[in-house]
């Protein structure tokens, strides 16, 4: 598990590295000193402000800045979706029928990936949720275990609004570029900004940036904590040793985990998003069945675990690394996931019973 966190952690942290780096570098073009600043030299300006971040806040920085960025986020959604929305008279309907015009697909209910690998990201999303580390290290900080009956309708409500971020600025910008309203973008990840800068109040946008930058901070220095307890704690105390100077070589540690994961995101040559799914499948085959599934499940066997996490491992990082594709779109994440599930579940129930000790008998009864 230590291993799938350390690689899953690579993954999604050159989400953040890559997000953070466009964004500024898309800002920073429309100034007079800093218009030809490379990506590169973004990259290496936000990764030096993440790992400050990350080593002098910790853990309780990023619960702190959640808090704040999700509120902000929750009220400035709404605002950027009714100003998307009033940018073409006839709203929302005049933006799908613009799209509909130039392709059918792109506003259908299964868009361009058709049915097989649209329900196959609805599938990682959904049961993938159950599987990201800094949700799980988040929801174990509580005070008390009955706050977590509170995080469901919260969450709910915070995705409902936030989700009409991107839902209304990535149709309305694909239909001012259809109708030549706007010169073409030179990257899909470039919508956001470009929105932000020609179309909403500046003070709106100024907000949004704010929350956008505090919200890639705070994942990225949950990431970074969890990523460094795995490489500094875990995996030395499997093999019974321990680091001597842990926050010294933990604060080393962090900023090699950030190096490697700037790396990953200038040379992988995806978009934003797509880097987002590999981390997130990466975490949700290897730790929902050991994890939601296994703490829950006193059938479970350690082997049955070690398979589904190695099995998930090798697809989704072979997979990457050899640039191979499934037929009918399907996300490898999905794919992954599912056959974890399958192992883990099959492999336990097949196993002899372990004998569990009692508190851990007890912890899941409770």
């Amino acid at each position: 598990m230590a291993i799938a966190i350390s690689l899953g952690v690579v993954g999604y942290m050159a989400t953040q590295i890559l997000a953070m780096s466009i964004v500024l570098k898309d800002l920073l073009n429309q100034t007079e000193y800093f218009a030809d600043l490379s990506l590169a030299a973004c990259m290496v300006f936000s990764c030096s402000i993440l790992v400050f971040y990350s080593v002098t806040g910790g853990i309780i920085a990023s619960v702190y800045t959640d808090l704040v960025q999700g509120g902000i986020m929750i009220v400035a959604a709404f605002l950027i979706f009714l100003t998307a929305i009033s940018v073409y008279d006839g709203g929302i309907s005049e933006v799908s029928t613009i799209i509909y015009n130039d392709d059918p697909e792109a506003i259908g209910p299964w868009g361009t990936m058709g049915m097989i690998g649209c329900l196959s990201w609805f599938f990682v999303f959904c049961l993938g949720g159950a599987g990201q580390p800094h949700v799980i290290t988040k929801m174990m900080m509580n005070k008390k275990i009955s706050d977590a009956r509170n995080i469901l309708p919260v969450s709910l409500i915070g995705y409902a609004f936030t989700a009409l971020l991107w839902i209304s600025i990535g149709l309305v910008m694909r239909a001012l570029v259809l109708d030549q309203s706007f010169p073409e973008l030179t990257t899909a990840d470039a919508a956001a900004s470009q929105f932000l800068q020609n179309y909403a109040h500046p003070i709106l946008a100024g907000v949004v940036f704010a929350g956008l930058f505090a919200a890639i901070m705070s994942t990225a220095d949950a990431f970074l904590n969890i990523g460094t307890a795995a490489i500094m704690y875990d995996i030395p105390a499997t093999l019974g040793k321990v680091v001597n100077n842990q926050l010294l070589w933990a604060r080393i540690t962090t900023v090699l985990i950030t190096v490697v994961a700037a790396f990953f995101a200038l040379y992988s040559g995806d978009l934003v998003a797509i880097l987002g799914v590999f981390g997130w499948g990466t975490f949700a085959a290897a730790i929902v069945p050991t994890v939601a599934i296994g703490f829950n499940w006193k059938r479970a066997t350690p082997m049955a675990a070690n398979v589904a996490i190695i099995s998930s491992l090798l697809i989704n990082m072979g997979f990457k690394l050899l640039g191979l594709k499934l037929p009918y779109n399907i996300d490898t994440g999905a794919f992954s996931l599912f056959l974890s599930l399958i192992l883990f579940l099959s492999i336990s129930m097949l196993s002899k019973p372990v004998q569990l000790k009692k508190e851990i008998e007890a912890t899941i009864d409770f």
